[in-house]
């Protein structure tokens, strides 16, 4: 019998040797982009008490921020909730407005991120685009799609007025609206609703699906109850093309109260990290998939112990959106905008 304990034991030495590397691992690594990595990323955002206001986080692993300026605005001339899209003459264009009354949404250009132009304005037509719209607009969102050429623009806009009494009349009356243009200065008209299904959304951003089509990210902004239970989070639906059809979303990819979703990949390309604020200015929270379709899961960071975060983002972030950039983007944005 001692024999056969014997025999026992260093069989089982033996299969501790030659357990499989994930087996004698932390099951919870903390992640970070190795140190030769050319990718990086840009957080261009607002910060609580300072709204509408452009300041800049940058990351080389997409889970890190470094918040820069030493936390002052690094463009005072803008006003929005910040969205960047690289074009097709590789400059960059960023789109704001002076409030959601602002009949107009402004464009900016830039070379380098680092130093703004005034580029262009445009005024929609809301008369045509929903029934009986208000003249409002919010939160507008650019994107170009490099295989058909255009900037999709895309921002969200009532069509009840709300009262003190019933606020959430006026958010439940939210609809996305979109237009297309080849280079921000001549756009399709009138603006069309992107979805054909009677939701409210706001905050939609349009993401290329490596495995065909295009994805939607959006808010759904029906207030939350048990006939609503996704109200208040951020869902996903793909569709075949840029402008769809898409269907109704999927489940919450995040929890209730959660907004301004942004998208990005992870510099070995083999995940999405969506972020979204838990709104006003709490915190920003983190979900992440192999694939857009998911699974989706939401990952532990700002919790105020250290050890349990796998992301951290800079403390009072608010509404915005990341994109990735080069390393030698990254090192002229830290010279130019040093961190504390």
């Amino acid at each position: 019998m001692p024999k056969l304990f014997k025999a026992l034991g260093l069989a089982l030495s033996a299969l501790c040797i030659t357990s499989p590397a994930w087996a004698q691992t932390s099951a919870y690594p903390k992640p970070g982009a190795p140190a030769e990595s050319t990718k990086a990323y840009l957080f261009a955002h607002m910060m609580t008490g300072d709204y509408g206001v452009l300041y800049y986080s940058i990351s080389l692993d997409g889970l890190h921020w470094i918040f820069l300026n030493s936390g002052k605005p690094v463009y005072p001339a803008y006003h929005g909730h910040a969205s960047i899209a690289k074009g097709p003459d590789n400059r960059f264009y960023l789109v704001g407005n002076k409030s959601d009354d602002d009949p107009l949404i402004r464009f900016w250009v830039s070379d380098d991120l680092i130093h703004w132009t005034d580029y262009a304005t445009y005024q929609p037509d809301l008369s045509k685009a929903v029934d009986h719209p208000l003249q409002r607009i919010g939160a507008p969102k650019l994107f170009f799609d490099k295989p058909t050429g255009q900037f999709i623009l895309t921002w969200h806009t009532p069509n009840v007025p709300g009262t003190p009494d019933e606020p959430e009349t006026y958010w439940a009356s939210q609809r996305t609206l979109y237009v297309l243009s080849p280079d921000l200065k001549t756009f399709a008209s009138p603006p069309k609703r992107l979805f054909n299904w009677e939701m409210a959304t706001i905050d939609t951003v349009i993401q290329p699906n490596p495995e065909g089509g295009y994805c939607a990210i959006l808010k759904d902004e029906r207030y939350p109850s048990y006939n609503w239970i996704t109200g208040k989070t951020i869902r996903l639906t793909c569709g075949p093309t840029l402008t769809g059809p898409y269907p109704e979303p999927g489940p919450s990819l995040s929890p209730n109260f959660r907004e301004a979703p942004t998208l990005i990949r992870s510099p070995n390309g083999a995940d999405w990290y969506l972020y979204y604020e838990q709104y006003a200015g709490t915190s920003y929270g983190l979900s992440m998939a192999p694939r857009l379709e998911g699974p989706w899961y939401q990952v532990s960071g700002n919790t105020g112990v250290p050890d349990w975060n796998r992301y951290e983002m800079t403390p009072n972030a608010r509404h915005g959106s990341m994109i990735e950039i080069t390393r030698d983007e990254y090192d002229k944005l830290l010279k130019a905008f040093p961190a504390k």
